[in-house]
């Protein structure tokens, strides 16, 4: 029998999975990658009676390969927030998947852990832009956190994800989740590996600074949309750039464009007022999908932009 953690190399997938191993550690084989790598489950073989847990990918994006390890005797373990479409039936899947807008799959795991590892419940789901969730479930701790603090590494684990490829990243998500596993709290973190967080906080700033600078293609009530160059700067700061600016403009929508060679690369964040719906325009493109507070599209063709935004003012108009 062997173990298999797959997990998104966000924060959310990555404070998923230390939830779970710091609670039952497995040596574990990892299959991660940058933020939009979603369909992990395509790197994976498995042979019967393996474990394999899964973590913060869609499985609508993920179903054939999933009925494939099912098939081979693999016993799988399914933890999700996004839009999974049919959830299949087998005595060897156990699925947890919730799609409510304030959930996240750190926070679906919280509750399965009965808040034995709450603390990094909480970074992930500030990684999430879910603040709300983030301060309930730190509420249940016996000693108050710093939720600044803990806002800030959630924030800074999420930025690290995002990018075209690993080498645009600063820390490889499975290198990232095997420098923060030792760490029960993360508070221990902030204080024992400081670098960490220098080293990912510099680069956050200066990569905003750019994004600030970069063309507004479209802003009203209803909308703004953002074009970011073909750069590893700007891929690595589409995500939470987007989280920014639905928290700075709550009651907008947000679609950040980054420039690739076959289009766009697109963040979409549904107004913070009304986190419903992003996920439902994604999936009208073929590469898009996501969950209904924040979504995105991995190749958007430079024709099909005004679809894009005819379809977010359909759905945002007010």
């Amino acid at each position: 029998m062997g173990d298999i953690d797959v997990f998104n190399g966000d924060a959310d997938g990555i404070c998923a999975l230390l939830q779970l191993r710091q609670l039952e550690p497995r040596a574990s084989r990892l299959i991660t990658g940058v933020k939009r790598d979603i369909s992990l489950l395509d790197k994976v073989q498995c042979n019967a009676g393996d474990r394999v847990t899964v973590l913060d990918i869609s499985l609508d994006k993920n179903r054939e390969s999933l009925l494939r390890l099912l098939q081979a005797g693999g016993h799988v373990f399914y933890v999700d927030h996004h839009y999974p479409g049919e959830i299949p039936v087998h005595p060897q899947l156990e699925a947890l998947i919730n799609t409510s807008p304030e959930v996240s799959t750190s926070a679906l795991v919280n509750g399965r852990l009965k808040g034995a590892r709450a603390g990094w419940a909480v970074v992930g789901c500030y990684g999430d832009n879910l603040d709300q969730t983030a301060e309930k479930i730190a509420a249940t701790l016996p000693v108050g956190p710093d939720l600044a603090h803990l806002k800030a590494l959630g924030v800074m684990i999420n930025y690290n994800g995002y990018g075209e490829q690993v080498a645009d990243l600063h820390f490889a998500p499975d290198e990232l989740f095997r420098r923060l596993l030792p760490f029960d709290d993360p508070s221990l973190c902030l204080k024992e590996d400081p670098d960490l967080m220098a080293t990912l906080q510099q680069a956050y700033d200066d990569d905003m600074r750019c994004a600030e600078k970069a063309p507004r293609l479209l802003e009203d009530d209803v909308l703004s949309v953002i074009e970011l160059p073909d750069a590893p700067w700007a891929r690595r700061v589409s995500g939470v750039y987007g989280n920014y600016l639905a928290n700075s403009f709550p009651d907008r929508a947000h679609a950040v464009l980054t420039d690739i060679p076959e289009g766009y690369l697109v963040s979409v964040r549904a107004p913070l007022n009304n986190r419903t719906g992003a996920d439902e325009v994604c999936r009208q493109f073929a590469t898009g999908g996501g969950r209904a507070a924040a979504a995105g599209i991995n190749c958007l063709p430079g024709e099909e932009v005004d679809t894009l935004v005819d379809a977010l003012r359909r759905q945002y108009a007010r």
